[in-house]
């Protein structure tokens, strides 16, 4: 191999990892800079882990099927809160108590992941900033239902969840009786660092779950539609039925990841917790090197280790930097945001490259049968 080539594969690799190098080599100056113990750091990247996972893989399936980054997964996490809300009125606690979670938000996620996946289907190559955009509809429909009509038209019982005026959920809701369930269930302690294995059971199942799902009809049938509609649905591919199973099983397992995720934290905040969840997932899979158009499950738990090592590290390495963690707040924010922007550029650039570079050919090719 020549230099030029081995050159030409080292500029390739850094312009598909840059993001990922960029956190590494962040996080290998800031973690001196915090002053936090490995020990410290081991355990929270392990908790972080196992809420965040299921989270983020359950972003793959519209990727795979063509969709880009499901910015609806919100619509998910919010039927998984509903879920949690109704099991908290009731008193269900412990593991049936998320199961019961999960069962109540599963018809809410299939019917709001219908009507995203419809709604997507008329915006083809627009289904990021239409599912951004829809996710503060339906988060505007959520918002009304759980402040106006819980305790009025729908009945809630219990007064620890209600407003004082005797209608309507609080901003914040103790999850007293799911909290922990899934992450103690089996609890098992390795020098002195809790490894939560049951969480971890349910992330390498769905990892195991999805990788099946490829080699099935339904999942064929999306990456082929995920490479070219047209060619897909010439095949007799329903495109359009697909393009919507995929963002129903999107949004199913979002609401469960959203239930994981909850009953690790114990506390749930009711009108803004299923915003954070998305955005921060979105951001995660993308530092960890995925794209608009390619994720893989690798992908995802590199982008959850080193986004929320960032999280961990970037507050105490302010203060000791600047004197103030509040900066590494600010940059962390920043960070979340930017990143989604800079892939959802880089994506346009890509695209219209592609674009150029097939106008390109068909000029030349029709140049060719001209000369002949």
């Amino acid at each position: 191999m020549s230099g030029r080539e081995m050159g030409d594969k080292l500029k390739f690799f850094l312009m598909q990892n840059a993001v990922p190098i960029i956190f590494i080599v962040f996080s290998a100056f800031a973690i001196p800079l915090s002053n936090f113990s490995a020990g410290h750091l081991i355990q929270e990247m392990l908790i972080r882990l196992s809420r965040n996972s299921f989270l983020v893989l359950s972003l793959l399936i519209p990727i795979m099927a063509g969709m880009g980054l499901n910015f609806g997964m919100v619509l998910g996490a919010m039927a998984g809160q509903i879920g949690l809300i109704f099991v908290t009125d009731w008193g269900i606690v412990g593991i049936p108590g998320m199961i019961t979670a999960a069962v109540l938000g599963t018809p809410i996620a299939i019917l709001l992941g219908f009507v995203c996946g419809a709604v997507l289907n008329r915006a083809k190559g627009r289904e990021m900033v239409t599912s951004y955009i829809l996710g503060f509809f339906i988060n505007g429909l959520y918002q009304f239902v759980v402040m106006y009509t819980m305790g009025y038209l729908i009945p809630i019982k219990n007064p620890l969840i209600l407003l004082s005026r005797g209608w309507g959920v609080r901003s914040s809701i103790d999850l007293a009786g799911t909290r922990g369930v899934l992450d103690r269930l089996i609890d098992v302690q390795l020098w002195g660092i809790r490894v939560p294995v049951a969480t971890y059971a349910v992330v390498v199942v769905f990892c195991l779950m999805i990788i099946w799902f490829r080699r099935t009809k339904l999942g064929q049938d999306m990456r082929a539609t995920g490479q070219d509609m047209a060619v897909a649905s010439s095949s007799g591919i329903p495109v359009e039925r697909t393009r919507v199973v995929a963002i129903i099983i999107s949004t199913i397992l979002a609401c469960y990841g959203q239930i994981i995720f909850l009953q690790n934290i114990g506390i749930m905040n009711t009108y803004n917790a299923h915003e954070q969840a998305g955005m921060f997932a979105i951001a995660s899979l993308l530092v960890g090197g995925a794209t608009v158009s390619r994720a893989r499950i690798s992908n995802v738990f590199l982008g959850v280790l080193l986004f929320h090592m960032m999280f961990v590290v970037s507050p105490n390495a302010g203060k000791t930097l600047m004197g103030q963690a509040q900066l590494g707040e600010y940059f962390r924010v920043c960070v979340s945001y930017g990143i989604i922007a800079v892939a959802l550029v880089l994506h346009s650039m890509r695209r219209n490259r592609e674009r150029e570079r097939a106008r390109r050919d068909f000029r030349l090719d029709r140049m060719r049968r001209a000369g002949r």
